[in-house]
């Protein structure tokens, strides 16, 4: 990997990070739904001039339907479900939480559309699953009063993410990133438009929650789309993805920086095994690499 596609990495990763940061912050003030309808709108309009410019609004009329579900089980359904989580869950812990979605990529392919799992997956599935099963037990450790509600709407909108991701990839095959990355947040911002409205807060959210929803939906959702359309060009998808990797150590940085979050040893510990397990889910590590080679 060059030096500029690592720089792009890790800003991606500290983007994302950060957005469950601005997430956090500005949950209260505007609700879960008005919230993640600012934050696809904002993404939509920024990422408007780059689609017109390449051209490829044709195409996302013409896939206009896959779009829509895309929309819905990539943004709208799952940014809705952090938001809400986040009203109560600690940015860090989310995050960890959705570095899970690739595991549940793998899992879903295997289940509903007969992939064949290696035994190096379905091991990196039991771990990821383990890794979970402990991140929720640390909750008391960080003196989180919520119900086990928020914890499943993450864990939720983590597995859309799964679904979503199975789906564009056969039905969507062959379409361009940026095209995707528009159409999808303008399905979402038409999806959530009346909720947003029915559910808008009585009290007009300060200018401080404006700009944090500003940063959310143009920094951490539209230049991030772009960084990682261009990764995706430069090292493939494979490499673009392991971002998911990097994502729970910044949100971690970001939160425990600017809102004093606790980060505990065991969400550390459950973050690493969650890591493990879905790098190995996902074929991005294998443990066949990691034995010696032993020559006489």
């Amino acid at each position: 990997m060059r030096a500029i596609d690592l720089r792009d990495l890790v800003l991606l990763a500290a983007l994302w990070g950060a957005s469950f940061l601005f997430m956090r912050v500005a949950a209260p003030a505007f609700g879960p739904i008005a919230m993640i309808e600012l934050r696809v709108l904002f993404a939509t309009l920024f990422l408007l001039p780059f689609v017109l410019k390449k051209k490829q609004l044709t195409t996302v009329r013409k896939y206009s339907k896959e779009m829509l579900v895309v929309g819905l089980l990539n943004s709208a359904l799952p940014f809705c479900l952090f938001a809400y989580a986040l009203l109560v869950l600690p940015a860090g812990f989310t995050a960890i939480i959705n570095a899970t979605a690739p595991m549940f990529g793998a899992a879903i392919a295997a289940i509903f559309l007969g992939q064949t799992l290696s035994a190096n997956r379905t091991l990196g599935l039991a771990i990821g699953f383990g890794g979970v099963v402990s991140l929720i037990s640390s909750k008391g450790q960080l003196n989180i009063d919520g119900s086990l509600l928020t914890t499943f709407a993450a864990i939720s909108a983590a597995a859309c993410y799964g679904i979503a991701a199975n789906y564009s990839s056969r039905r969507l095959q062959g379409v361009p990133a940026l095209a995707q990355a528009f159409g999808s947040q303008a399905a979402a911002a038409a999806l959530l438009i009346i909720p947003a409205l029915l559910t808008w807060p009585p009290q007009q959210p300060a200018l401080t929650d404006w700009l944090n929803m500003l940063v959310l939906g143009i920094a951490c959702t539209g230049i991030a789309y772009l960084l990682y359309f261009r990764l995706i060009s430069n090292v493939g998808a494979t490499g673009a993805v392991s971002v998911t990797y990097l994502i729970p150590a910044f949100a971690m940085i970001w939160g425990w920086l600017f809102i004093d979050e606790t980060v505990s040893p065991m969400m550390l510990i459950s973050c690493i095994v969650i890591l493990l397990g879905t790098a190995l889910a996902t074929g991005f590590l294998s443990l066949k690499r990691l034995k010696p080679q032993i020559t006489s």
